[in-house]
């Protein structure tokens, strides 16, 4: 069944094609949702708005992209803005608890590496690691992302160099293990 066959089976209400598309790109969502969130609850749940959100707009897919792209750049902002309501209740929920005293901090032992790429990833600003994890991690393009993002190909190359170098900054002390 090809992309045109899905929408206009879609478009005329037919669950199997609403079926057949969430099982062609559920995965890749999902993972994209997952790297963005580092959040199996919040992936899925993001997951599932995006193709909620696909679903609900699949009139107004108009072909100027690819199918796939299309989706992704639904997916992409469904991500974003969820991300961005997830962190203001969280820091409200911060302002509510007490924070520990100064005396009570403990040094804990250091992070191994994949952890701390993890977090690095994290900290990254949105845009970076965007970029970044739908390039060097999922395969895009900086064409395939300048259309899901709504961007040009050479912004994304440039917050992909951006975003390498704080992450080279961040992970600074493990260089010396990543020789051969």
């Amino acid at each position: 069944m090809t992309d045109a066959d899905l929408i206009a089976g879609i478009r005329s209400g037919d669950p199997r094609a609403e079926r057949t598309l969430y099982d062609r790109h559920v995965d890749r969502l999902y993972r994209l949702a997952h790297r963005m969130t580092g959040d199996e609850t919040l992936a899925r749940d993001f997951t599932q708005d995006a193709f909620v959100r696909a679903f609900e707009r699949i009139g107004d897919f108009r072909g100027d992209a690819s199918l796939a792209t299309w989706l992704h750049a639904i997916a992409v902002n469904v991500i974003l803005n969820g991300l961005k309501k997830v962190t203001r209740i969280r820091r409200r929920e911060e302002g509510m608890d007490e924070l520990p005293d100064v005396m009570d901090a403990r040094r804990t032992a250091e992070p191994d590496l994949k952890h701390r790429l993890h977090a690095a990833i994290a900290a990254l600003p949105d845009g970076y690691r965007m970029v970044f994890v739908m390039h060097d991690v999922e395969g895009y393009t900086h064409e395939e992302i300048a259309a899901s993002l709504g961007i040009q190909p050479g912004t994304s190359k440039a917050q992909l160099f951006r975003a390498r170098g704080k992450l080279r900054e961040a992970l600074a002390e493990f260089a010396g293990e990543w020789a051969s």
